[in-house]
């Protein structure tokens, strides 16, 4: 078979199998309340297309997103189910929200005007959600200024419907901070403000991942899980809790070249590692560009022949260096920079720990240069995944 050029000795498996335990674990955590696939940010990473099917077929109701372009990206692939928008998105927006039967987030009397404007004449209007500030204050209405809010949709109601409420949990991941529980008794007092005829038919949430797995008054009508469908720990407060999850993607490489160093030599930009010994060095083509941080040279390991080497020299907008000591690694062996190898295993978590940062910025960092491929079972229906 030949080379066109388009493929690479670099990819990241996707492990749909992975995605299915996981949303199944989250659903049964959660239940009796039904759970939405967050895949905003090209599904942290792992690609929402392929991604969002697979929670569909998984049992996942709806999908989230952050941006007018994602949700239409989605539809555009051929996915009908429920997505929401999570955050309110520019004014200009609504005529495209509208008509890719997205589910707007609406924090604002503007944004309401706007939807209106662009849903009159259609069939059903378009059904927004209102989000609510209890206390995290990156978006969302005020509490006292929800009634007048919900009050404006009823009001431009058929061309826009109140569909939901919902809130975003701060520090759910720390499980014992009291600030959850407050922030959930503030959520109800907005609720119990409205009328009662306002909330008939009108879905409730407020559980991340987190929320979910954690606090059983967060659950509600569905938990919007995220971090914990691709099998990271949403944080160290419900390890426990994620222990059953299942990591979805690894970063997987081949050796690109292979050369025998004396010690003292010294590696990459900046001469910053100088070998103590004579080594095999092997050099693996992925670098910053796709996502392994720069942050990791000297300090970080990956996986080759089932051992552990170390990251030597900088780490490069492209390439690697690996010290791979008297051990024979060959041109075309096999490198896995997240995942498992025999029976060692490297995290996403470790290079969060590694780099002081979280499992999402990893996973959400690894770049549109590295091919994802897709493991085990595919969905049963929906759009066929691009590759």
């Amino acid at each position: 078979m030949t080379d066109d050029g388009a493929s690479r000795w670099a990819w990241a498996e996707i492990d749909l199998d992975a995605l299915a335990h996981n949303i199944g674990a989250v659903r049964t955590a959660a239940a009796p309340a039904g759970v939405w696939a967050v895949v905003k940010a090209d599904a942290y990473g792992h690609g929402a297309v392929a991604v969002g099917a697979a929670a569909l077929d998984a049992g996942c109701d709806g999908l989230c997103v952050a941006l007018t372009a994602e949700g239409v990206a989605l539809r555009r692939a051929g996915i009908e189910a429920p997505i929401l928008v999570l955050s309110e998105q520019p004014p200009e927006h609504a005529p495209a929200l509208v008509a890719h039967r997205l589910t707007p987030t609406v924090t604002t009397a503007e944004a309401i005007d706007a939807l209106a404007c662009a849903g009159r004449g259609t069939r059903d209007g378009i059904g927004v959600h209102v989000k609510v500030d209890t206390g995290m204050h990156r978006v969302g209405a005020a509490p006292a200024d929800v009634p007048a809010l919900v009050a404006r949709i009823a009001a431009a109601t058929p061309a826009v419907r109140l569909q939901g409420i919902f809130t975003h949990l701060a520090v759910a991941d720390e499980v014992d901070d009291p600030y959850t529980s407050r922030q959930l008794a503030a959520f109800d007092e907005v609720l119990d403000a409205l009328p009662p005829d306002v909330l008939d038919g009108v879905v409730v949430h407020a559980g991340n991942s987190a929320g979910g797995l954690a606090h059983p008054g967060a659950r509600r009508a569905f938990v919007r899980v995220g971090i914990a469908m691709y099998g990271i720990s949403p944080g160290a407060g419900v390890d426990a809790l994620a222990a059953v999850l299942r990591p979805v993607l690894s970063l997987r490489a081949r050796v690109s070249f292979v050369k025998r160093l004396a010690a003292g030599s010294r590696l990459s930009y900046g001469l910053r590692h100088q070998l103590r010994r004579d080594a095999n060095v092997a050099t693996v083509p992925l670098g910053y560009a796709d996502g392994v941080r720069r942050g990791l040279s000297n300090v970080g390991d990956v996986l080759i022949g089932g051992r552990r080497r170390r990251i030597v020299g900088s780490v490069t907008m492209d390439q690697l260096m690996v010290d791979c000591g008297d051990d024979d690694v060959r041109r075309g062996d096999e490198v896995v920079l997240i995942g498992r190898q025999g029976d060692e295993r490297i995290t996403a978590e470790e290079w969060a720990a590694r780099l002081g940062t979280i499992g999402y910025e990893i996973v959400c960092s690894i770049g549109p240069r590295v091919p994802r491929r897709l493991i085990g079972t595919p969905p049963a229906a929906g759009p066929a995944p691009r590759q």
